[in-house]
This record gives C-alpha cells, sequence and structure tokens, in this order.
C-alpha cells in the first residue's frame, strides 16, 4: 500500500538524489560552483532561486528556480512520472524539485505573473499536500 494518494494511483516517486551537489552545499560550497559542477541537481538550483529570493533579485530568482524546475521534470519522468502523482516532501531527495517549484511560486508572485503563481501552488498540491506549508507557501 502506498502512503499517499490512493490505491488506484500511481506509487509515489522517489528520487535517487545527488550525493555529490548535497555533500557539496552542506559543506557550504558555493552554489553557482555546485550548479555548474551538476547541472542535473535541482537543490543546487533551489538554493541559488532561494539566496536570490532573499536579496529581493525575483528577476533572478526566477530563471534559477524555473531551471532547478526543468532538470527535476526530467529527472521524475526518468523515475516513471507521467505528470502527475505522488512526490512527496518527507522524502530528501525530493526536496530539491519541490523547494525549486516553490521559488518559482514566490518569484512569480513577486513579479505579478499570477497564472505561473497558481499554476506551480496547484502543482505543489497535487505532488504532496504537506509540501506547500512546508516550504513557506500555507
Amino acid at each position: 500500500m502506498t502512503q499517499m494518494g490512493d490505491l488506484l494511483g500511481p506509487d509515489p516517486v522517489l528520487l535517487p538524489g545527488d550525493d555529490a551537489a548535497e555533500a557539496e552545499l552542506a559543506a557550504a560550497e558555493n552554489p553557482a560552483i555546485v550548479a555548474a559542477a551538476h547541472p542535473s541537481a535541482s537543490v543546487a538550483w533551489a538554493t541559488l532561486a532561494e539566496e536570490a529570493l532573499a536579496d529581493d533579485k525575483a528577476v533572478t530568482a526566477y530563471a534559477y528556480a524555473r531551471t532547478g524546475y526543468h532538470r527535476g521534470l526530467d529527472q521524475l519522468r526518468r523515475n516513471g512520472w507521467k505528470g502527475f502523482g505522488p512526490v512527496p516532501f518527507r522524502h530528501e531527495p525530493n526536496r530539491g524539485f519541490l523547494r525549486c517549484v516553490a521559488a518559482l511560486a514566490k518569484a512569480a508572485d513577486a513579479i505579478g505573473e499570477e497564472d505561473e503563481f497558481q499554476r506551480c501552488l496547484d502543482l505543489l498540491d497535487d505532488c504532496d499536500p504537506a509540501a506547500r506549508p512546508a516550504l513557506g507557501l500555507a
């Protein structure tokens, strides 16, 4: 039995993560260097986007978050995701992608792109209803 969704829905996607990128970020490596070395690691793009948001650079954050979002979609698809279904926040390697979606939502909101903001909120809710509050979008 799956822990999310129902018995008729898809199984949750549990991404493998990027141990090297995560270790470099944990060691306080510059996230731009990490993203350049590991461009498929959504966690690096999420970190860049969150830092840009903290510096009131919404357009820059939007670009970083959009990159990480698309890299995360690629990973999800490679791991069986069909464009819908659970992507649990509780699974640490999924958080890079989910953080990118949240950062994209925040950046879209900051620049007045309401449709994109709402799409991101809907995607977070579809992936895992616990993600939005955990990522500061309650």
